[in-house]
């Protein structure tokens, strides 16, 4: 997957991103934060390609909402074969009141 701007200047794409949405429950934002913090953050860590991560929550909702970042598509889907992915996000089993829902995207800009 190309950006229309690496199309256009016959560049690849620099980077990829995932996210992953989640409703949580409002009483539950700081123990999802915990482990996103101290569990997911650490084990994104290890794997090849990782580039950074952000956890976007609504305090007053309990929605929530990972990105990821990687260097390469390869890379963001090494970890969803692997096994990598879900292991992350059952980490938030308990906290969730549906099931998450995934999407990629390319980085088409960043500051």
């Amino acid at each position: 997957m190309r950006s229309v701007a690496g199309r256009a200047a016959g560049k690849d794409v620099d980077m990829y991103a995932r996210t992953v949405a989640m409703q949580g429950r409002p009483e539950t934002v700081d123990e999802a934060r915990k482990i996103f913090s101290e569990s997911v953050i650490p084990a994104a860590k290890q794997q090849k390609g990782f580039k950074g991560a952000l956890y976007l929550i609504d305090p007053n909702t309990g929605k929530g909402m990972s990105v990821t970042l990687w260097e390469t598509e390869a890379d963001l889907k090494a970890g969803e074969g692997s096994g990598y992915l879900q292991e992350q996000i059952a980490k938030f089993g308990p906290l969730l009141a549906g099931p998450p829902t995934r999407e990629v995207f390319v980085v088409a800009a960043q500051a």
